[in-house]
């Protein structure tokens, strides 16, 4: 029963009002260097519960030229036992303290996510330390960890979505380029070679405090969380900071791509092309607010016209993705029956030649940019939300400064600087098409 009042506080804890949002991030927020490590603390509203979230620089695009899998499985064994601890007593830890704590791996980092009681942060702490400073590595983990990996992949292949995400990542994004997904062939037949020595040279090579960034936020005392982290990092070494990559240049790739694959009820469409913009970038969020007024929610011009007016789609939508460790993506998404398909893409076309040619209003820029502000207040108002807008900003190389400051950056964006980004980084005529699922016409590639 006490487990239980514990989980449901942790549960509840992330609704609670945090108060430092109103008062301003940058003033309250402590930022120390630990052990080389770029870390936050900030103190809020919320009571008896914390949230905790960092990154570090070994993602898949520190993979090797030969091995497109060591960064998931290195990642994937991180929580599978120590050489203190094994992976059955560190949950007893954390489940008798009802704390929460997770691992994981992306194109471009390593996550740590983690909520706990007040009480306990100073052994969720010590377990973070403790699972990335000395990893067991165990052979009889690392097999099922292989199975797993493996496994999930193969599932998600069945998905149209995850394969008109990766056809599309593979069509604007260079081989090299963190944003590019490995093929699934490949990546499956690395999984498989892989061995153990390959993994542990990867964290070797990787994992360490040079390149990792760690936020607490919640009901926590500010010296004691420094305090606590200088003792259990004291010592650790090894990392490096996040690699500067080169801007995704033109792809000389069909323009219009279909991936057949059978017995699907919609097909999955994505059309877009890379921005060449990092989010920090002068012309972001101008074209972030552009991008909104197409296909921003139900308000957006895509849902008002190609699903609410013509019934084409269940959804579709317009974004700019992909921008945190590197230039990004400008995309439309969308799902349409294959017997819509012709029909929905014809409309979807309209929508957004008359978008690029003519650019939104003044009504619309007003209207998003309550929407983009609203937005991100309400981001802010939990301890999750807070711990990973603070993240970001920090993986985006921005000061902490910039969340107090995001509403009125938004509020200052002229009309004309949101038509002329639109203009000045996209064009219609350069962006790649991606059909997949049960495409009409199409067969399944040999």
């Amino acid at each position: 029963m006490k487990n239980f009042f514990r989980a449901l506080l942790l549960g509840t804890g992330s609704l609670i009002l945090v108060a430092s949002s109103r008062a301003g991030v940058a003033d309250h927020a402590v930022r120390r260097n630990i052990a080389g490590m770029d870390v936050v603390v900030l103190k809020t509203g919320v009571k008896d519960v914390v949230t905790i979230a960092g990154t570090m620089a070994a993602g898949s695009d520190r993979n090797p030229d030969g091995n497109s899998a060591l960064s998931k499985l290195a990642a994937n064994m991180i929580d599978k036992g120590t050489t203190q601890h094994d992976k059955f007593q560190i949950a007893r830890m954390l489940g008798d303290a009802g704390a929460t704590l997770s691992f994981g791996s992306t194109s471009a980092a390593f996550f740590v996510n983690g909520k706990c009681l007040t009480k306990d942060l100073p052994m969720v702490l010590g377990l973070i330390a403790e699972q990335l400073r000395s990893p067991a590595f165990s052979p009889e983990e690392f097999a099922k960890v292989k199975k797993q990996v493996a496994g999930l992949r193969l599932r998600a292949m069945e998905d149209p979505d995850f394969i008109s995400d990766k056809a599309f990542s593979n069509a604007v994004y260079a081989p090299g380029h963190p944003n590019r997904e490995p093929s699934t062939t490949q990546f499956l037949a690395d999984v498989e070679k892989a061995t153990l020595d390959e993994v542990k040279a990867f964290y070797q090579q990787f994992y360490g405090p040079a390149g990792m960034k760690l936020v607490i936020v919640g009901d926590v005392d500010a010296a004691a969380a420094v305090a606590d982290l200088g003792r259990d990092f004291a010592g650790w070494t090894g990392g490096s900071p996040q690699p500067k990559v080169p801007k995704a240049g033109p792809m000389d790739v069909a323009h219009d791509q279909n991936v057949f694959m059978a017995d699907k009820a919609s097909v999955s469409v994505l059309w877009g092309q890379a921005t060449g913009l990092h989010y920090g970038d002068l012309d972001t969020m101008a074209l972030r607010l552009g991008t909104a007024a197409l296909g921003s929610g139900f308000t957006g011009r895509l849902m008002a016209n190609v699903r609410d007016k013509e019934g084409l789609t269940y959804g579709i939508y317009s974004a700019v993705t992909n921008d945190t460790y590197a230039d990004g993506d400008w995309r439309i998404g969308a799902q349409f029956a294959p017997q819509l398909l012709e029909k929905g893409i014809a409309s979807t076309r309209r929508q957004l030649e008359d978008w690029y040619k003519n650019g939104i209003t003044q009504s619309e820029l007003d209207r998003v940019k309550g929407d983009f502000v609203g937005s991100y207040k309400i981001g802010l108002s939990t301890t999750g939300g807070m711990a990973g807008t603070i993240l970001n900003t920090m993986n985006r190389d921005l000061p902490l400064s910039f969340i107090d400051d995001f509403a009125d950056k938004v509020n200052g964006i002229t009309l004309a600087q949101v038509n002329g980004a639109i203009k000045k980084h996209l064009d219609p005529d350069r962006m790649i098409l991606i059909k997949a699922g049960t495409v009409p016409g199409a067969m399944p590639a040999n």
